[in-house]
C-alpha cells in the first residue's frame, strides 16, 4: 500500500472519529436538554384559582399602638391566584376592610379620648411560596403552609365613630397651614406580607387560611399624627385640655393594618387535562 493511500486512510479514520466524537457530544448535551424540556411540558401544573374571601381586619397606630386583633371588624373580598408550579403562586386580591380605634378602650394616651373608623379598599399583588409541594386536586400534595409578600394600594377615609368626616376638618391645622401642614391624601401605598395554610378540599376546590399585615407610608389612617393646632374644636380635642403644639400623636411611626380570614377558590386548568398529572398520585 502506497504511502499516500495510507495517509488518506488515516485521515478518513480521523475524520470519522472526530465526527463520531462531535456527534456523541451533541447527544450528551441534547439528551439532558430534551429531558428537561419533556419534564417541563409534562409536569407543568399551571392553574388559575378564582374565589372569595371573608374574615376580619384591624389597625395598629396612634390609637392602638400594640394590640393585634383589637376591635377587629368584618372584611370581605375576592381573589385570583395563578399557580405557576407546586411551590410558587401569584395572587391578585381585592379586600373591603373596616378598621377603628378608640382611646377609651385602649388607653393608649391619657386624657386624649380620640376615636375613628374607616373603610379601606385594598388591592394587593403578592407572590406565595409553599413550604411543601401543593396542588389543588392532588391526593398526595393536598396541604401546605406558605408565606407571601408583595405590593398594594389602598384608599381610606377616617371619620369619628359617630360618622363625622375628619379629613375635611383639618384636625391638626392642615386647613390653615399650621406649622406648615397641608391636607393628607386618601390613597396610600402598602407592602403586604404574611403566612397561611392551604388545603385541597376536592378536585377543583381549595381552602386557604391566612393572616397578613400591611406596612403603610401614612400616619393618618386614624387622623392622628403630630400636635394639636390653634384653638382645636371638640372633635380635634374632646377633653378641651390641650394647647397648640402639645403632643397629639407620634409622627415617627406610620400606621399599619392587618387582615385575617379564609378564602374558598375554584380551580381552572390552563392547559390540556389529557396529560398525566403526577401530582395527583
Amino acid at each position: 500500500m502506497s504511502r499516500v493511500r495510507k495517509k488518506l486512510i488515516i485521515l478518513a479514520l480521523e475524520i470519522g472519529m472526530e465526527h463520531r466524537r462531535k456527534h456523541s457530544m451533541r447527544i450528551k448535551y441534547l439528551i439532558p436538554l430534551g429531558f428537561m424540556l419533556l419534564l417541563a411540558f409534562t409536569s407543568r401544573a399551571q392553574t388559575l384559582e378564582v374565589g372569595v374571601f371573608g374574615g376580619g381586619s384591624y389597625y395598629l397606630g396612634d390609637l392602638n399602638p400594640t394590640l393585634h386583633f383589637n376591635q377587629t371588624q368584618f372584611a370581605f373580598g375576592g381573589l385570583a391566584r395563578y399557580n405557576a408550579n407546586n411551590r410558587w403562586a401569584f395572587k391578585l386580591s381585592y379586600t373591603r376592610a373596616k378598621v377603628q380605634g378608640d382611646d377609651t378602650r385602649t388607653q393608649a394616651v391619657d386624657n386624649r379620648e380620640l376615636n375613628f373608623k374607616s373603610v379601606i379598599h385594598d388591592v394587593a399583588f403578592v407572590a406565595e411560596f409553599n413550604f411543601w409541594d401543593y396542588f389543588t386536586g392532588s391526593k398526595k400534595s393536598n396541604y401546605a403552609p406558605y408565606i407571601f409578600a408583595g405590593v398594594g394600594m389602598f384608599t381610606y377615609n377616617p371619620t369619628t365613630l359617630g360618622g363625622v368626616a375628619l379629613r375635611p376638618l383639618g384636625t391638626e391645622g392642615q386647613n390653615v397651614g399650621f406649622d406648615g401642614r397641608s391636607q393628607y391624601g386618601s390613597i396610600g401605598l402598602a407592602f403586604p406580607f404574611g403566612i397561611g395554610f392551604k388545603y385541597s378540599v376536592s378536585e377543583r376546590v381549595g381552602l386557604t387560611f391566612d393572616w397578613s399585615m400591611r406596612k403603610t407610608f401614612t400616619d393618618y389612617i386614624d387622623d392622628v399624627s403630630t400636635t394639636y393646632a390653634d384653638n382645636p374644636d371638640e372633635i380635634a380635642d374632646p377633653t378641651q385640655s390641650h394647647s397648640a403644639g402639645m403632643q397629639r400623636g407620634d409622627r415617627t411611626k406610620d400606621d399599619w393594618y392587618g387582615i385575617i380570614g379564609i378564602s374558598l377558590t375554584y380551580k381552572f386548568n390552563l392547559f390540556s387535562t389529557k396529560r398525566c398529572d403526577n401530582l395527583k398520585w
